[in-house]
């Protein structure tokens, strides 16, 4: 396992690719093939580029002035690939689910920029899942630490960042898809917002929450992901003004050694929430895991209607249930969700004519264990992400390490994915 340790960055990625594009392709053809176990390499990628595919792109794109030249990467297989099926981690046959003859925006977009696409990932089932784990491709789990999840549902992207097989991994965030995944496997990562460019193309699970993004090592590689895909953030004349609400502020427990570490690191950012602020805001986000999950179920209703009675047979139970459930909330529960919502929303932009950021834990506990993987933790983790999701906002994770050396996360939460406290709390998380 010592691989996994031997990471490198895009910037080597790039200089390597210049100097040689052949020993580029041989090495990310290595890594895709031998870093993980077998059972982990099924668990984690639906498809894989052959090396001689690499080795005409790293060729291609060598000399140029494309700025990620050379920088291979991982697309969560919900995204489309020209020609190509996707299946979404599903189990379905060929023929069921649509094959475009044109890319998603984000790949195509990435590849105008040099990257290489090394492989496309799977995912929890449809992306409708916290813990990464599939009945039909296989849990994946922790690259470093076997038998504890990867966090889903972009399960096959963090796995490939955090095993140090790519530097650059392409995810999606509907409830957390993207934040828990990254605190779990000590990663950054960036939701972008619902229903922009890069999103609209891809393959939905609940539209109105629906959020690309992307997983990296480090917070430089994050940033020049963010520059290029992105464009320059505006620039603050002043420090971002944030707060900090804790696990006590949001009526939640969490491991002893995550609230410490959390409460230390989150200091670097944003003074605790003012009394007001605090209360304002967890009278708001309280229950709103609730009435999230009722309005994604709904929508992911309306996405798999077609299918879910006829090819019952071909989801995983779990997935199918928490689908089939979107058409059985009354009109009573239907009104709930949207007057929450509604409220979510307005705390949020209430909190922001004052500030510009909001930092939350992003995770109670560390990757966990397949027996841990219940009902009841989802829903400690749905507690954390939900409010952002049902905000429709940006989210910057940035890991934080744990006594034990495994990890959690803090969630510094933005209108915008362009905000300048997203490129400041980047460059503040180098202490961190």
């Amino acid at each position: 396992m010592s691989s996994l340790f031997s990471a490198i960055t895009m910037a080597e990625w790039q200089a390597l690719a210049a100097g040689d594009s052949a020993s580029a392709a041989r090495e990310i053809a290595r890594r895709l093939r031998s870093i993980l176990p077998d059972d982990q390499q099924r668990a984690a990628f639906a498809t894989l580029s052959s090396q001689a595919e690499m080795a005409a792109t790293f060729a291609r794109v060598a000399g140029t002035i494309a700025p990620l030249a050379g920088v291979p990467y991982v697309l969560k297989d919900i995204f489309f690939t020209a020609g190509q099926p996707m299946n979404a981690g599903s189990n379905f046959t060929p023929g069921i689910l649509p094959i475009r003859r044109s890319d998603s925006k984000l790949p195509h977009s990435l590849r105008g920029l040099g990257t290489i696409l090394a492989a496309k990932t799977h995912l929890h089932e449809f992306a409708y899942g916290l813990t990464g784990e599939n009945p039909h491709h296989g849990d994946c789990e922790h690259p470093r630490y076997p038998g504890r999840t990867s966090g889903g549902s972009s399960s096959g992207s963090a796995a490939a960042v955090a095993a140090g097989i790519v530097p650059l991994a392409v995810g999606t965030d509907t409830g957390g898809s993207i934040r828990v995944p990254a605190a779990f496997c000590g990663l950054y990562g960036l939701r972008l917002t619902p229903k922009d460019t890069y999103i609209e193309d891809a393959f939905p699970l609940a539209p109105s929450f629906d959020a690309a993004g992307w997983f990296t090592r480090n917070p430089a590689d994050l940033t020049l992901v963010n520059r290029y895909l992105l464009g320059k953030p505006p620039v603050l004349e002043r420090e971002p003004r944030g707060a900090w609400l804790d696990f006590a502020a949001l009526g939640q427990t969490a491991d002893a050694s995550v609230s410490t570490s959390l409460k230390l690191a989150a200091e670097k950012f944003a003074a605790p929430a003012d009394t007001a602020t605090r209360d304002a805001l967890a009278h708001a986000f309280n229950d709103a895991a609730n009435a999230y999950s009722t309005l994604q179920s709904t929508e992911a209703y309306g996405v798999h209607a077609a299918w879910l009675d006829t090819h019952r047979d071909l989801y995983g139970k779990d997935v199918w249930a928490r689908i089939d459930r979107g058409r059985r909330w009354s009109p009573a529960q239907l009104d709930a969700a949207h007057v929450k919502w509604n409220a979510v929303r307005a705390a949020w932009q209430t909190y922001f004519t004052t500030h510009d950021f909001l930092v939350m834990p992003a995770t109670p506990f560390p990757a966990l264990k397949k027996a841990d993987c219940t009902l009841e933790n989802r829903n400690r983790l749905l507690a954390l992400t939900t409010p952002a999701s049902l905000g429709g906002l940006a989210v910057l994770t940035i890991p934080i390490t744990l006594p034990d050396g495994m990890s959690s996360g803090l969630q510094v939460i933005a209108p915008t994915p362009q905000s300048p406290a997203i490129s400041w709390a980047l460059k503040r998380s180098a202490s961190c």
